[in-house]
């Protein structure tokens, strides 16, 4: 009888310790993402880009949408990506579908109505969700209160803007409504790429 009580304590013992192993290696994972080089995204290609590809750039971040009231806001992105990227600056065309189906295409669709459009030459990137259950790792990083305590936040509607530092961090967030031209935009930009 002790042997089958002492063989029942063991085995409670092993499962409680297999199962406690992947919630501490998944909480090891999270604690090691410290900045937006950390993640990959897939491109409108469909192929695999680290974004520690832009480590010593000044990043900007768009979920951006086809048919959305402020699609025509790929032209002022065009217009600054063209005036400051030979400053190390570059834009990351995030499509996603998230609100009122306003980015139903396919990447290849949104490939070529945004080159067609816009003549966009920003890197692009293949279509992700950016709030919601299925939320991609990227946004869920950008928008979590604890990663990022002062520009956290669920993405409100398309355009909304993140701009990372040349080191990976996160030093602003613009809403939908600020044109990326805009005098806010630019003075935040500007003063990211002098330093």
């Amino acid at each position: 009888m002790i042997k089958k009580i002492l063989f029942a304590s063991l085995m409670v013992a092993s499962l409680a310790m297999a199962s406690s192993a992947p919630a501490k290696e998944e909480s090891e994972k999270t604690d090691k993402v410290k900045s937006v080089y950390d993640f990959a995204i897939k491109d409108i290609n469909g192929k695999d880009v680290k974004l520690k590809h832009y480590r010593g750039k000044v990043v900007m971040l768009v979920n951006v949408a086809s048919k959305c009231g402020y699609t025509p806001q790929y032209e002022g992105l065009q217009k600054i990506y063209a005036k400051y990227q030979g400053q190390g600056f570059v834009i990351l065309g995030i499509p996603a579908n998230n609100f009122g189906g306003q980015e139903p295409g396919t990447n290849e669709e949104i490939k070529t109505f945004c080159s067609t459009k816009y003549n966009v030459t920003f890197p692009m990137f293949s279509k992700v969700s950016v709030k919601g259950d299925d939320i991609t790792p990227l946004y869920k990083f950008l928008t979590d209160k604890e990663t990022n305590p002062e520009f956290g936040g669920d993405i409100t509607w398309n355009f909304n803007k993140f701009l990372v530092d040349r080191n990976g961090k996160i030093i602003a967030r613009f809403s939908t409504k600020d044109a990326p031209e805009s005098e806010k935009v630019i003075q935040t930009l500007e003063a990211a790429l002098k330093q």
